[in-house]
Formats: structure tokens, sequence, C-alpha cells
């Protein structure tokens, strides 16, 4: 990981060591100088001589995420993601994603489970399926497909704008950082074969990842359908209305995923890493940001 990623890591994992925090008030002392420690960093785009500014969270390094599946991405992540938000229409699309990822993890070390999967979804539910497939509708009537299209043709750099409505969607090489949107509506699932219209109508409410559109029930069976045959771990929630999406979605489809035993009914203390399944507040030692946990030398040292 070059540039801003290693010098940031450096000074959240060895700047300060854990017992640093003094907090003396009767002696005005905040910190013990000797276990502040300076971070020497010369890389390619960044040079860093000095200290973290502040004591370290609970967790040291923040959870790493990162958005994208591309090959290069797959390759990034495998060796220092902790989570990954996905998007993809179909499971046909998340699932070799997924196992290639999980893959590069065990490639550079790390466990194939290190990282979290967490797919985009739009859900639409009501208390029964012909009030959600109501609000679908009702929904669809304030979409502009043309303003989808145009939202996509940024997201990959392709205009759209001049294609034949009824044209199927090809794939073609794009530059790393767009290709996965266009991949997973074309060979990540070649048996489904997207229209521009088509795409422009499903983008328009669910963008790049599934809709989910019935009752609590059906669409408490989709979710285990989509984790259990994935491999994902959860779902990074989208919305057609907020705050009704949200709402909806904590008052039908919570309980009901509770009733089934997985959604938590409680908090528990602890981080977002642990909370998230980590094996502790900080980076596990597989992690290559458990490399800097080491400082040169103390303030009293300079």
């Amino acid at each position: 990981m070059s540039g801003s990623g290693q010098e940031a890591r450096k000074l959240w994992e060895s700047s300060w060591e854990d017992d640093a925090p003094v907090r003396d008030t009767a002696t005005g002392v905040f910190v013990d100088p000797s276990k502040v420690h300076l971070v020497d960093h010369e890389g390619r785009y960044f040079k860093v001589h000095g200290i973290h500014m502040t004591e370290p969270s609970p967790q040291r390094t923040p959870v790493l995420f990162q958005a994208g599946a591309s090959a290069r991405g797959q390759r990034f992540a495998g060796r220092h993601a902790e989570g990954i938000y996905l998007s993809g229409p179909s499971k046909k699309v998340l699932t070799p994603v997924v196992s290639a990822t999980r893959a590069e993890a065990v490639k550079a070390g790390r466990a194939a489970h290190d990282i979290r999967f967490y797919t985009m979804a739009t859900i639409i539910t009501g208390r029964t399926s012909r009030e959600a497939r109501d609000k679908y509708e009702d929904y669809r009537r304030y979409v502009t497909p043309e303003a989808a299209l145009a939202m996509f043709s940024g997201w990959t750099g392709i205009d759209f704008s001049s294609w034949d409505p009824d044209e199927p969607i090809r794939y073609m090489q794009l530059d790393a950082g767009t290709s996965s949107a266009l991949e997973g509506f074309t060979r990540l699932d070649p048996e489904r074969v997207w229209t521009v219209r088509e795409l422009a109508l499903h983008n328009a409410i669910g963008g790049r990842g599934p809709v989910f559109i019935g009752a609590p029930g059906e669409v408490a069976d989709a979710l285990e359908e989509w984790v259990d045959e994935t491999g994902i771990d959860g779902f990074n929630l989208s919305y057609a209305v907020t705050p009704e999406a949200y709402e909806d979605f904590a008052d039908l489809i919570v309980p009901e995923l509770q009733e089934r035993g997985r959604y938590k009914t409680r908090y528990e203390p602890g981080t977002l890493r642990e909370k998230l399944g980590g094996d502790s507040s900080w980076l596990n030692d597989r992690h290559p940001g458990a490399a800097f946990r080491r400082a040169p030398y103390s303030l009293q040292e300079r």
C-alpha cells in the first residue's frame, strides 16, 4: 500500500503506546513523553517526520473498507481490506467476486474470513406482497430513466445516450476503476442479457444492486438466500425513498430476521471491528498494518 496509507498506519499503530496518556489533573500532565514515538517515513509521495497529534482510538487503525471488484481491486482488497462494499444485480455476479477476493487474501498470508463483504441492496416492503408491489409501482412513476442512464454513463465512462434503447449492453475494456460497474451487467452473468432500456429502468431504483420487493417473509427469504449462496456477510442498504425505506426495514424486516436468528436482538459491547467479526479491537497479526506497531524512538530520545 503506497501513498498516504502507509504513513497513516504508521502514525496510528506506532506513535503512541497504550499507556502513554496519563491524564493527571493534579500535576497537569496529560501524556508520558517517553511513550510517544516519532514516525520517520519517506515514501514516493509523502514524507512524515513527527508524532501522531492525538492519542489512538481503541481500534488504533480504523476498520479498513474498500469499494470495487475489478481484478486490481480484488488484489488490493486481499492484502489490505477488512470490509468490502460490493454491488451486483444477481447472485451470479457476486459469487465469483467474493470467492476470488477471499483467495487473494489467502495468497497475501491472511485468512479468507479476514474480509467481510457487504453488497448494495434496495428493499421495498409492506405488510403484504400487494402493498409492497404497489409501493414499487408508485416509485416508478417518479423516476427518470434518462437520468439513471446518465448516472451509469458516469460510472463507466460510456455515453449510452447514442445507443438504441433496445440494444444489448456489451462488455468493453475500460479503465480498471470503472470496469466492475459494466462487468456486473455483462460478462459476470452472460446468461442475463441487459438492454439499455432495462438497464436504465433498473438503475433508476436499484442502482447497481438487487431490488427485493415483497412482504417481510418474502424479503427475508431473499436476503438469506443471497447470504447463503454468495458468501457475502451482509447488506449495504440503499433506498428508493428516505426515510420510508429505512423505517420499513426497521419495523418490518428486522423483526422477521430476529425471529429467524439472523439479526441481533441486543447491542453488545465492543468496537466496530469486533462487531464486524474481528479477532480483537486491533488489526489482527495477519494484516500488513500490524507490522507498523514498533516505534523507532521516544520523544525523550530526540
